[in-house]
């Protein structure tokens, strides 16, 4: 895990990559709650018998269960100290160009490619890639936005 002891020193990291997650699974467990939170079943997420049958050749995590593990993976790669408070401000784009099959296994990199100060505070946008294990084409490529406010 990368630690900014301050907003300068993570605006000074513009450019630079932060490294990878941890490796994690993504069951059809977790598939099936995503559905049942979102109210989305979509037979290709949550069927695997008749997705056997579908291009995948199985279940696959739905695209925004995989953006939902933004916050997660991102925790695992950095942080910044003396901070009052960081909020998630949103997405300037994101694409989905590989599904993430269920038993899989997807992890994360994350480069800073802005920091700028606000009138609220200062804005990070880091692109997130998203990998599934053995899979040359990420699954998930999202540039995010953080709003961080001092302590001062």
């Amino acid at each position: 895990m990368r630690i900014f002891t301050n907003l300068a020193e993570l605006k000074a990291a513009k450019g630079e990559h932060l490294g990878y997650t941890d490796w994690r699974e993504i069951g059809q467990e977790r598939v099936n709650a995503f559905a049942d939170a979102t109210d989305d079943h979509q037979w290709i997420h949550v069927d695997p018998d008749r997705a056997k049958e579908s291009p995948f050749g199985g279940t696959i995590a739905h695209g925004y269960l995989t953006l939902s593990l933004l916050p997660s993976l991102l925790g695992e790669l950095y942080r910044v100290d003396g901070l009052r408070m960081a909020i998630n401000y949103g997405l300037n784009k994101v694409r989905f160009p590989r599904p993430v099959p269920v038993g899989s296994r997807v992890r994360a990199g994350a480069e800073v490619t802005d920091v700028k100060g606000t009138p609220s505070g200062t804005l990070a946008n880091l692109r997130v890639t998203i990998e599934v294990e053995g899979v040359d084409r990420p699954a998930c490529i999202a540039d995010t936005l953080t709003l961080f406010v001092s302590q001062e």
